[in-house]
């Protein structure tokens, strides 16, 4: 059910804390690949992949677009944080930083493939729902800003150079990276 109108948000009736099968559903409800997308995942696929009945998906959110907001509160955001914000967060040299997270990254055929899990809920789902919006919107806000607040903090140590706009640099990086 997806309509450009303005819905009621559904509810989860979990928290982070609610158990296993709570925390298997997020995991197991993050769609595979670009591909199939989150619209056309098979919720009895996501229940097999997180080992847990239909019942206990239902227990545990409203819907299966609850779900999908638990898989971009949860998953992808904790993601995100791990790989790019935390190691930004007082880095003495944000470029050098930069780098060894991009080098970092996987490029297997398969992991390539798949592509961004952001990027692809961000594309299938923000015109869509409006909660799918504002989740990822708040996603890309929070990358930007640790990108532009460490190359800052990198100008006032000399360690970035004082030409660039860090705004501007960050929203590049986020652009190319995203593709």
């Amino acid at each position: 059910m997806f309509s450009s109108q303005k819905q009621p948000e559904m509810q989860r009736r979990c928290t982070p804390r609610s158990g296993a099968h709570a925390r298997a559903l997020v995991a197991g409800g993050l769609p595979g690949d670009a591909r199939s997308g989150f619209r056309r995942s098979d919720l009895d696929v996501i229940l097999a992949t997180a080992g847990v009945t239909k019942g206990a998906l239902y227990y545990h959110f409203d819907n299966k677009e609850a779900l999908g907001y638990a898989v971009v509160d949860e998953v992808i955001t904790s993601n995100l944080h791990q790989k790019w914000v935390q190691p930004l967060r007082n880095a003495k040299d944000p470029i050098g930083v930069l780098v060894r997270i991009i080098q970092s990254e996987s490029l297997k055929t398969d992991d390539v493939q798949r592509g961004c899990p952001l990027l692809n809920l961000s594309q299938e789902m923000s015109g869509l729902d409006e909660g799918f919006r504002r989740r990822t919107a708040k996603v890309y806000k929070d990358w930007h800003d640790a990108m532009a607040d460490a190359l800052r903090e990198g100008q006032k140590r000399g360690v970035v150079r004082s030409d660039i706009n860090a705004n501007e640099t960050a929203t590049f990086l986020v652009a190319a990276w995203e593709g």
